[in-house]
């Protein structure tokens, strides 16, 4: 479905130079897009293509507006952050293409009595909902769903087909759950007795505020005796695992298959790139950004770029160089047997 221009500017701001009435059917990237399409410039090494795009029109700052000069013939739309200005003109696209879920509990469904569902909820094939739940208006939950006893889903959130959302856990406005996720299950915990291990029975919750989007098959676990918190904001990608107990602050984002051990506290705004580990019991300070595939063994009290890892080496230098880490500590007993030597010359020597 086409869209004007001008209506774009009216509802997401920014500054439009060239065709008010032009209509534009969809949004593209630099390379691909054609003359029906509207496209975006982020990066000013893409100058380059950005002035041989097809496009009818272009999202861009007053920085590459101004460097691009007149090799783009195209309408403009000129902001201070073209990437957020791209996201927000996709989502109303996929809005128009999306296709509607229809309000109402398909009859396959299974759904206690006791629970209460908004009517103008879509509760799809096979799904399940046990006793006392709550699902608010105009909650998705696509085939295959579990809910569980007790829990409470926020208004506006889409559940894709197969989440498991256990017993008395939440999940506030406008959330995201994709397929395969599961949340609230037990933690790992466990008490050793004689070499065997001993259950520790998982009694908390896991809440989650609004605005959250958590990835496929991510796993977060509900906490031993208090509640593992996920709080406004929070991006989580696919294949990441929340230990229980664990508290992730507002607006903090993970790359994949990230892990984060049991009762660690992360602030906010933090950043995970992926497959970076952060160890149990931590405290990791507001604005702090982990690099992928580094693990964090220590808590972090100061905002700022970490990196834990070595450089990739073919294998058989790296061998060396475990060799040389393994005998650091010998080299440095040598080293201060060489300086006691050294300044004891010395001293001779100045007398």
């Amino acid at each position: 479905m086409p869209m004007y221009l001008v209506d774009l500017v009216a509802r997401l701001g920014g500054q439009l130079i060239g065709d008010a009435g032009l209509r534009i059917s969809g949004i593209a990237p630099l390379d691909d897009a054609s003359n029906e399409h509207i496209t975006f410039l982020t990066n000013p090494k893409l100058r380059a293509s950005a002035a041989t795009t097809q496009a009818a029109a272009m999202i861009l700052s007053p920085a590459a507006h101004a460097l691009l000069g007149s090799e783009f013939a195209g309408s403009r739309i000129v902001t201070d952050n073209p990437y957020a200005y791209f996201a927000r003109v996709a989502q109303l696209f996929a809005a128009l293409d999306a296709t509607p879920f229809l309000a109402g509990i398909h009859a396959s469904a299974c759904v206690d009595p006791s629970a209460h569902v908004a009517a103008s909820a879509h509760v799809g094939p096979h799904v399940v909902i046990e006793a006392d739940a709550v699902i608010g208006e105009q909650v998705i939950l696509e085939a295959g769903c579990f809910i569980g006893r007790g829990a409470h889903i926020g208004a506006g959130t889409h559940f894709h087909a197969r989440v498991t959302f256990q017993a008395r856990c939440q999940i506030g406005a406008r959330g995201i759950i994709h397929s395969g996720a599961v949340i609230g299950a037990d933690g790992f915990g466990f008490a050793n007795e004689g070499g065997a291990w001993i259950k520790i029975p998982q009694t908390g919750r896991v809440l989650i505020a609004e605005d959250v989007e958590i990835g496929a098959n991510t796993c977060i676990d509900r906490g031993a005796l208090a509640d593992t918190i996920i709080e406004e904001g929070v991006k989580l990608d696919n294949q990441i695992q929340i230990g229980h107990n664990c508290h992730i602050g507002a607006h903090t984002a993970m790359a994949g298959c990230v892990g984060v051990a049991g009762s660690a506290v992360i602030g906010k705004y933090c950043t995970f790139g992926g497959a970076a580990m952060v160890l149990g019991h931590l405290t990791i300070a507001d604005k702090v950004h982990i690099s992928s595939g580094s693990l964090v063994t220590r808590s972090i009290s100061e905002a700022g770029q970490y990196t834990g890892f070595y450089p990739l080496a073919k294998n058989a230098e790296w061998e060396k160089t475990a060799v040389i880490v393994r005998n650091l500590g010998t080299m440095r007993e040598k080293i201060r047997t060489l300086e006691k030597t050294v300044k004891s010359l010395t001293e001779k020597n100045n007398e």
